[in-house]
């Protein structure tokens, strides 16, 4: 359907990737995969028409449609979510204007043998059909079907959108674009703004009403429900596998074992031929042989091994000081905004040593009781921190608090105690901060680079509760597997406030569930907290 074929990018002196050639067919959803920097967003924006390659072609049939949805974006104001939503079917409304226009024209000639009139009735033929061939009778009950999925209720749909924050202006926008039907989507990094629920509900629309999908996403589980094809962007060149991510992963393993062996096989034939050149260079009846050989040295392609896989470090957490037996009590807890209530009757006990999750729909309350325990905010009833409890707490927003002065290795190292002090270049490499990226200042960081870096000085603090929300945003998949690691094996207690599956999996046993203004206790891991939802929702559909 779509042909890519020789695109090739430079700028800067760099190049981020050359001669790449693939084609996207009707029904593929395919997972773009590589590392940060490696040149994803870049290849979409390609895609979608908002850059251009350096060389290379795109060949696209004439009425395709394509739909980017960019990782940061402003949704204009001055509409309500309703008619900022609806605008995905003003084209229709151009096309119908168009339609009228031309038969008016019609009804006014009347040089009925003219080319010029021919052309016209043809013209207002093939517009017709095209309109009356797209299905928008209903076009209103498409968009509220589509934000109900989304997690927007029936009384936001009148609201201005200028009211929303970005997460859910980012909705807006998906909204808009899949009610377009587009014949490639194109999605960056969709999930970050979406609770567990419009995940779901995202992965359901994708995998049976959408066309061609394009997705970068650092959430593994979407990408592994989604995707039956991947796509990896490394050093410059791209590798396409007709599987999904998981299966991806082993093939890949595959590949950079033989190309290690290759790799090796190669170096010791240099050596080899070497030491051949320097032995004989200054013999006679050798000069011919010494000859061919550093002829060939010179032609030789040296064969590179891709980028190396950084998951194998273990990140451990320095002990923690013990704590009393219940860090967090809370008895009757709730909050009210004016006439607003958040939540209200919250009562919990987190022990020692628990790992727990908040989940829930945005807006239902989890960062806000996270800010009662952090004391930033008043509430009602009682909440009560255990004997010796130190904190840790990581939000978007620790990210503002590093000393813009410091470089990304005096920042660390200036937390580091003990032997991860000798790792501090492979921590950071995990991070993303490997090479030059390290001695960059705070203050040249993007906001996702800040937050990495709030996260690992979190990491190197000893504290017996850490409190993480929405840890994983700017985190690729690599980078969150060692996190989750590091606090699965964290000796302290854990609250963690995330809509990422595959990272909450393993690592919490307990859920608190926000909805419908109370906290709901539920002694499970996640998967079980979903099924238990699932059967929930089908009671609540037979009653």
């Amino acid at each position: 359907m779509i042909s890519i074929d020789g695109l090739t990018v430079e700028f800067g002196g760099t190049t981020l990737f050359s001669d790449i050639s693939f084609v996207i067919n009707e029904k593929d959803r395919i997972a773009l995969m590589g590392k940060n920097g490696a040149g994803k967003s870049t290849l979409l924006k390609i895609l979608g028409g908002e850059r251009q390659a350096t060389r290379g072609k795109i060949s696209t049939p004439k009425d395709a449609v394509i739909a980017y949805l960019p990782q940061h974006l402003m949704t204009e104001d001055g509409r309500t979510v309703f008619e900022e939503t609806a605008q995905a079917f003003s084209h229709l409304h151009k096309m119908e204007e168009e339609i009228n226009s031309l038969n008016k024209e019609l009804e006014t000639r009347t040089d009925y043998e003219s080319d010029s009139y021919m052309e016209l009735i043809e013209k207002v033929s093939a517009i017709s059909e095209k309109f009356y061939a797209i299905d928008a009778t209903n076009y209103e009950e498409d968009v509220e079907k589509i934000l109900l999925g989304l997690g927007f209720n029936r009384n936001d749909f009148h609201r201005p959108t200028s009211e929303f924050s970005g997460g859910w202006r980012m909705r807006i926008e998906l909204a808009k674009l899949l009610l377009q039907k587009p014949d490639v989507l194109l999605l960056d990094e969709p999930t970050n703004h979406l609770d567990i629920e419009s995940i779901e509900w995202l992965e359901e629309f994708l995998i049976n009403s959408a066309k061609a999908v394009i997705v970068i996403s650092h959430d593994r589980k979407f990408v592994d429900n989604i995707t039956t094809r991947t796509i990896e962007i490394t050093m410059g060149r791209i590798y396409d596998y007709k599987v999904n991510y998981s299966k991806y992963l082993e093939l890949r393993q595959d590949r950079c074992r033989q190309q290690q062996k290759a790799f090796e096989e190669q170096q010791k034939f240099i050596a080899d031929t070497q030491e051949f050149i320097e032995r004989f260079k200054g013999t006679y009846s050798k000069t011919l042989q010494v000859q061919s050989r550093v002829k060939m040295l010179e032609k030789l392609e040296i064969l590179e091994v891709d980028e190396e896989d950084t998951s194998a470090l273990r990140l451990k957490f320095p002990p923690s000081p013990r704590s009393g037996n219940y860090p967090v009590t809370m008895d009757g807890v709730g909050k009210i905004y004016g006439n607003h209530t958040v939540f209200k009757n919250a009562s919990l006990m987190i022990e020692r040593g628990d790992k727990v999750a908040f989940v829930g729909k945005n807006g239902e309350g989890k960062s806000t009781l996270v800010k009662c325990i952090m004391n930033e905010i008043e509430h009602e009833g009682t909440l009560t921190l255990g004997h010796n409890v130190q904190i840790g707490y990581f939000a978007q927003n620790q990210a503002s608090l590093l000393d813009e002065n410091l470089s990304v290795f005096q920042t660390i190292d200036d937390v580091a105690k003990g032997d991860i002090r000798t790792k501090i270049r492979d921590l950071l490499g995990a991070f993303m901060f490997g090479g030059e990226e390290s001695t960059k200042k705070v203050k040249v960081l993007s906001g996702g680079e800040r937050t990495r870096l709030a996260m690992i000085k979190l990491l190197l603090e000893p504290v017996n509760l850490l409190i993480l929300d929405e840890p994983t945003n700017h985190l690729d998949i690599r980078t969150k597997d060692i996190l989750k690691q590091a606090l699965v094996d964290f000796d302290g207690t854990l609250i963690v406030v995330s809509h990422d599956r595959d990272f909450l999996d393993g690592l919490v046993t307990k859920v608190y569930e926000f909805g419908n203004k109370k906290v709901t206790e539920h002694l499970s891991g996640i998967y079980e907290f979903l099924e238990k939802k699932k059967m929930d929702s089908l009671r609540e559909l037979e009653k």
